[in-house]
C-alpha cells in the first residue's frame, strides 16, 4: 500500500537580504517570543530605527523554521511549532506606496498571490483564503492608512485563527491582544559594526583603526545609533575622513539645538542625519532628490531622466547624479524581474517632498510623472502585442504603483478626467491579461463616475474606450447587468460620434457576454459581425485575435467542428509570427479539444501544457481553470483516473476566484462534468473524493508544475472518449455537450496519485 502523498509547504514571498543583517541578536529573540505569544504583534519606532530590516529578519527566521519536510500524518515524536504554525509560508505585504484606501485590500490579496476574478469584495476574497491557513502575514508602511489596516487586520484575525500578523509602523494599531514593542537604536557596539560593515562595503580599503575607533563610535553615538543615519554616514565616508563627517555633523546639531549639546530626541537625530546628508550634496543632487520623491515605490532611469530633467537639470547628467545619490545610500538599488529599478527609502523621499513642496514646483512634476506614465501604458499596449509581450506584463506589475499614482493625478483634476478615462482604458491587457480584474473595476468606476461631461466632446473616444473596458471587465466578473449597460452605453455613443473602433470594441464584447451565457446563436452573430468591423477598421492586435477564438467556441459549441479549427490554426500562425501568447493560449484550449475529440490524447496533452504554462505566466485564472480542467478530462481518457480526479480537485479553488463555474456556463462545464464522471465510475465515489481532497491542498505553482509533469504511466488502458448523446458523425457533434455520457472502458482503476 502506497504511503500517503506528503503535500508541500508553501513558502511566502519574502525578498531576499542583500545586505547582511548586523546585530539585534536580543531583539530577535525577543520578537520570537512575543510571536509566540500573540497573533499580532507591533514593532514601532521611529522613522530610520530599523523596524523593517528587524521585521524582515524575524520574518526570514520564521519561514526557514517552517520550510522543513512536511511530517507525514503517521510519524512519531512531537510535531515542530514552527512548522505547524506557518505551514502555509510567511508572506510580506509593503504599504509604503498605497494612498487608496480602497486598494489596501487589493495590496493584500495581491501579497498573498490571490487572483479574483468575481465581484466579491477583497475583503471576502481575503477572509476566505485566509480561513483555514496558517501563516504569517508581515505588514510594512501602514501609517498613511493606520485606521484602515487596524480594522482589516481586526476583521482577519478575527475570522481567521490560522493567521498571526508582524506589523511595522511609527504607531501601533491599537488592537485588543496587540502586543506593542517600541524598538531602540542599535547599542554603540552594534551602531559601530553597522558604520564599518557599510562602510567598507562601499570602499574595501577602509578599516577600523585604534586611531579612528575614538571618533567612530562619538559619530555612532551623534547619531543616536539609527541604522538608517548610520548608512548615511557611511555613503560620506567613502568621500570624507572620518573627522570631517564628525564635524560638519556636530554644525548641523548646533544648528537646529541653538549650540546645545545635550541628547537629541530620536526623531531629530534622523532629521539630522537627512538634512545634513542633503547639505552635503550638490545642487544638482538635491535638485535630483527633490523631484524623485514624486514616484511611488521603484522607478527606472528612463523614467527618472524624463520626469526629472529639464534647462536646470540637462539630461545627460541625471545618469550620474543616480549613481551619486546610491553611494550616499540615498537610492536603493534592486535588481526585478523588470530590470534594474531604483528607490528611495521612505524617510528620504519624504524629506525631499518638503523640499519640492518649497520649491513650488511639486504640481508640475507629479503631471510630468503623470505624463510619463500615460506615454509608459500607451507603449505598453501597443507592444501587448509583441513577442515582449511577458515582459510588458513584468514591467506594468513593477511600475502599478506610479500607475495609480498617475491615475490619481488624473482624477485630482475635473478638467482631465478623460486623462484618467484614457489610462484606466489602456490597461486593458494588465486588468483582463493578468488577473487584475477588481483593481481595474475600481479604477474604470472612478474614472467614469468622476465625467462630469467637463472633458468636452473631442475626448470622447477616451470615454468610449473606459466603457468597452469596463464592459469587457464586468462581463468576466460575471456581472452582466454593469456589463451590458456599459457595451451599449459605447456601442450609442460611438454610433453618434462616428467611431467605428469603438463601435466594434462593444460589439464584440456583447458577443463574449452572449458566449458564457450559453447563447451561442446570438454570440456567433455578434462576434462574426465584430471580426467584420475589425476588418473594415484596419485593427489588428490581441483583442481582435480573441474575438476569432471566441467566434471559432461559438462554432465548435454549435457541432461546426471544422470552421472553429480553421479560425483557431490562423490565430496561432498569427500568434506565432507576431510573438502573442495570451490570446495563442486561447486558441490551443480549442485545438486541444479538437485533438481529444479526434482521439489524439498526446496531442491534446502537448497543446495544454503550453496553454497552462502560459495561463500562469500571466496569471489569467479564466483560461488556466479551463485547460487544468480540459487536462484532467485528457489523463482520464489515457487511463489515469486517480490523476484526473487530483487535477479536478485542484481546479476547484481556482473556481472560486472565477465565480460560479463559469457563470454557469453548460458547455465550459463539460469537461468538468464528463470527467467526473468517468473518473468517479473507475475510482469508485470514495476513492474520487478521496484524489480531489488532496487535489485541493496543492499550492498552484505545485499544480502548475503537476500538471506540466504529467501522469507517471499506469496499469489503466485508455478507453473511447465520452461521446454526446445522440450524434455519430464526429464532425457533427459539438466539441463540448453539457449533457455528455461518458462509457467506462476496460481495466481496474490504478493506484493512489503521486505526491
Amino acid at each position: 500500500m502506497r504511503q500517503r502523498p506528503i503535500p508541500r509547504r508553501t513558502p511566502g514571498n519574502l525578498p531576499s537580504d542583500l545586505s547582511g543583517f548586523v546585530g539585534r541578536g536580543g531583539e530577535l529573540s525577543e520578537l520570537g517570543r512575543l510571536l509566540d505569544a500573540s497573533r499580532l504583534v507591533t514593532v514601532t519606532g521611529a522613522g530610520g530605527v530599523g523596524k523593517t530590516r528587524l521585521v524582515l529578519t524575524a520574518a526570514r527566521a520564521a519561514a526557514d523554521a517552517a520550510a522543513g519536510p512536511v511530517r507525514p500524518p503517521d510519524a512519531g515524536g512531537p510535531a515542530d511549532p514552527a512548522q505547524e504554525r506557518y505551514f502555509d509560508g510567511v508572506w510580506l505585504a509593503e504599504l509604503a506606496s498605497v494612498r487608496d484606501p480602497a486598494l489596501l485590500e487589493l495590496t493584500l490579496a495581491e501579497a498573498l498571490g490571490l487572483t479574483d476574478h468575481t465581484t466579491r469584495p477583497p475583503r471576502t476574497v481575503l477572509a476566505e483564503h485566509l480561513a483555514e491557513r496558517r501563516l504569517l502575514l508581515v505588514l510594512d508602511g501602514f501609517e498613511q492608512l493606520v485606521d484602515e489596516t487596524a480594522d482589516l487586520v481586526r476583521d482577519l484575525l478575527r475570522r481567521s485563527p490560522g493567521l498571526r500578523v508582524l506589523a511595522a509602523g511609527r504607531r501601533p494599531l491599537t488592537l485588543d491582544g496587540e502586543l506593542s514593542w517600541p524598538l531602540a537604536p542599535l547599542d554603540p557596539e552594534e551602531a559601530l559594526a553597522l558604520l564599518i560593515e557599510r562602510t567598507s562595503a562601499a570602499d574595501p580599503s577602509f578599516a577600523l583603526t585604534e586611531a579612528n575607533r575614538a571618533v567612530l563610535a562619538e559619530l555612532c553615538a551623534r547619531l543616536d545609533g539609527l541604522p538608517l543615519a548610520l548608512e548615511l554616514a557611511a555613503g560620506r565616508l567613502r568621500t570624507l575622513s572620518p573627522e570631517q563627517v564628525l564635524s560638519r555633523l556636530e554644525d548641523r546639531f548646533a544648528l537646529l539645538t541653538g549650540g546645545s549639546r545635550g541628547a537629541l530626541p530620536r526623531h531629530r537625530a534622523l532629521r539630522t542625519a537627512i538634512g545634513w546628508s542633503h547639505e552635503l550634496c550638490t545642487a544638482g543632487e538635491r535638485l535630483l532628490w527633490a523631484r524623485l520623491s514624486v514616484f511611488a515605490g521603484q522607478f527606472d532611469l528612463d523614467a527618472a531622466e524624463y520626469v526629472c530633467a529639464g534647462p536646470d537639470l540637462p539630461v545627460d547628467s541625471v545618469l550620474d547624479l543616480v549613481g551619486e545619490l546610491l553611494g550616499q545610500s540615498l537610492l536603493v538599488r534592486e535588481e526585478t524581474a523588470a530590470g534594474v529599478r531604483y528607490r528611495m527609502l521612505e524617510s528620504v523621499r519624504i524629506y525631499g517632498a518638503g523640499w519640492l513642496e518649497s520649491l513650488g514646483d511639486a504640481r508640475r512634476l507629479r503631471r510630468r510623472h503623470r505624463d510619463w506614465y500615460m506615454g509608459l501604458a500607451t507603449w505598453c499596449e501597443l507592444d501587448w502585442f509583441s513577442p515582449r509581450q511577458e515582459e510588458v506584463a513584468a514591467l506594468v506589475e513593477a511600475e502599478l504603483p506610479n500607475l495609480r499614482l498617475a491615475l490619481e493625478c488624473c482624477l485630482d483634476e475635473p478638467e482631465e478626467i478623460h486623462l484618467g478615462q484614457y489610462l484606466a482604458g489602456t490597461l486593458w491587457f494588465f486588468w483582463a491579461g493578468c488577473g487584475r480584474l477588481t483593481e481595474g473595476r475600481h479604477w474604470l468606476d472612478r474614472t467614469l463616475e468622476g465625467d462630469l461631461g467637463l472633458a468636452g466632446p473631442e475626448y470622447e473616444s477616451s470615454r468610449l474606450k473606459a466603457l468597452w473596458v469596463l464592459g469587457y471587465v464586468a462581463a468576466l466578473q460575471g456581472d452582466s447587468v454593469a456589463s451590458m449597460s456599459a457595451l451599449y452605453e459605447c456601442r450609442d455613443g460611438a454610433a453618434r460620434s462616428e467611431n467605428p473602433v469603438a463601435g466594434a470594441y462593444a460589439v464584440h464584447r456583447m458577443g463574449c457576454l452572449a458566449l458564457i451565457s450559453d447563447d451561442m446563436t446570438r454570440a456567433g452573430e455578434l462576434l462574426g459581425s465584430a471580426l467584420e468591423r475589425y476588418r473594415e477598421a484596419g485593427e489588428l492586435n490581441s483583442n481582435v485575435l480573441m474575438c476569432q477564438v471566441e467566434l471559432a467556441m461559438a462554432l465548435a459549441f454549435q457541432g461546426d467542428l471544422a470552421g472553429a479549427l480553421s479560425l483557431c490554426r490562423e490565430v496561432r500562425d498569427i500568434c506565432e509570427e507576431r510573438g502573442e501568447r495570451w490570446t495563442k493560449a486561447y486558441a490551443l484550449y480549442v485545438l486541444a479539444y479538437a485533438a481529444l475529440d479526434a482521439g489524439g490524447t498526446a496531442e491534446a496533452r502537448r497543446l495544454l501544457a503550453e496553454c497552462v504554462a502560459i495561463n500562469h505566466t500571466f496569471r489569467d485564472l479564466v483560461g488556466l481553470v479551463l485547460a487544468v480542467e480540459l487536462l484532467a478530462l485528457v489523463t482520464v481518457a489515457e487511463g489515469h483516473p486517480a490523476e484526473a480526479a487530483v487535477l479536478q480537485g485542484a481546479a476547484e479553488p481556482l473556481w472560486d476566484g472565477v465565480g460560479m463555474r463559469l457563470f454557469g456556463s453548460g458547455y465550459f462545464n463539460a469537461p468538468r462534468l464528463m470527467c467526473q464522471e468517468r473518473a468517479g465510475e473507475l475510482l469508485g465515489a470514495g476513492r474520487y473524493a478521496s484524489c480531489a481532497r488532496h487535489g485541493r491542498t496543492l499550492p498552484l505553482d505545485t499544480l502548475v508544475e503537476r500538471a506540466l509533469r504529467g501522469p507517471e504511466p499506469a496499469p489503466v488502458p485508455a478507453g473511447p472518449l465520452p461521446r454526446p448523446r445522440g450524434t455519430t458523425e464526429r464532425a457533427e457533434r459539438p466539441m463540448v455537450h453539457p449533457g455528455a455520457k461518458s462509457r467506462k472502458p476496460a481495466g481496474s482503476p490504478e493506484g493512489e496519485p503521486a505526491g
